[in-house]
């Protein structure tokens, strides 16, 4: 196995036990939930459960990124001790952490030179991020080098599609990306809209469908036009949640009802504190190798 260390932060929300076992580090963003701070742990300190239950309780909530000395702190141990780093960072699109990541980067290049420290725009995000990560792992542990693995995350990361879902606009009205009217509307008429990561790992609203029944369909309508060999598709499928489990394996048993070649089930994880913060309950995500991403 290659010796350098594989990097990101806990916003590619999948689970501690799934990290450690794909020898995968990750440094942890911050979140604010009624007025105290707390560290996104993939639910260590707070069960994501009672992350999403106090938000529909009226819970306000705020995040905050790594900053440089984090990272440094952080980065420093694996320098260190021998160790190469290939670290990938949430998009550029969501979040301005790749900024720090750099500025650490430099700065500790300048002390040890005899280390390669590489940081990566994954252009990704929640289990998508968490995908092309398990993807990495995969080609490390083919013995590919840390360069071969950073160019290797350059040339895949604009396949790892994301397409996702929400059944409430209650949280993209109060973070003002939907105004009130058009909420107040939107849900009255069970309007879901459907989303994707762009190119430059931006959210982009794509379609507005009404009932969850439909964009389910219509979720896994998108993995059958844009997967990797279509219904063929024989790589490995995630989906995040917010607190909607029921709706998540709603989609996954429609996706291996429709793709006999999976690598494996359709793995299951929640969203973390992070992003959900953001999306609030109530969203679905579904990710997996497919075309280039769109504009």
């Amino acid at each position: 196995m290659s010796d350098f260390i594989l990097s990101c932060c806990s916003t590619a929300d999948l689970d501690t036990l799934h990290f450690e076992r794909r020898n995968i580090t990750y440094i942890c963003f911050h979140y604010e939930l009624g007025g105290v701070q707390y560290t996104d742990d993939l639910g260590k300190t707070m069960s994501m459960h009672d992350f999403y239950e106090k938000m529909a309780e009226g819970a306000d909530t705020k995040t905050s990124q790594i900053n440089v000395d984090e990272f440094i702190s952080y980065f420093e141990p694996m320098l260190e001790a021998g160790h190469d780093v290939l670290h990938l960072t949430l998009s550029s699109g969501i979040s301005g952490v790749v900024n720090s990541a750099n500025i650490a980067r430099d700065e500790l290049s300048a002390k040890y030179p005899d280390r390669k420290i590489y940081v990566v725009d994954s252009l990704a995000a929640s289990a998508g991020y968490g995908l092309l990560m398990d993807m990495l792992a995969d080609y490390r542990d083919e013995g590919h080098s840390v360069d071969e693995t950073r160019d290797y995350a350059e040339s895949i990361k604009n396949n790892i599609n994301h397409w996702f879902f929400t059944t409430t606009l209650k949280y993209f009205v109060r973070g003002g990306r939907v105004s009130k009217t058009a909420g107040f509307v939107g849900n009255m008429l069970n309007i879901c809209p459907l989303l994707n990561v762009n190119i430059e790992g931006k959210l982009i609203p794509r379609e507005k469908i009404r009932t969850k029944k439909k964009v389910i369909k219509e979720l896994v309508d998108k993995m059958i036009l844009h997967a990797r060999d279509g219904k063929d598709y024989n790589g490995k499928c995630y989906i995040s949640h917010s607190d909607c489990y029921d709706d998540a394996k709603a989609v996954a048993d429609l996706i291996e009802e429709n793709f006999p070649n999976l690598k494996g089930k359709v793995e299951i994880y929640y969203i973390g504190t992070t992003i959900g913060a953001h999306t609030g309950p109530g969203t679905v995500a579904l990710f997996f190798e497919g075309d280039q991403k769109e504009e």
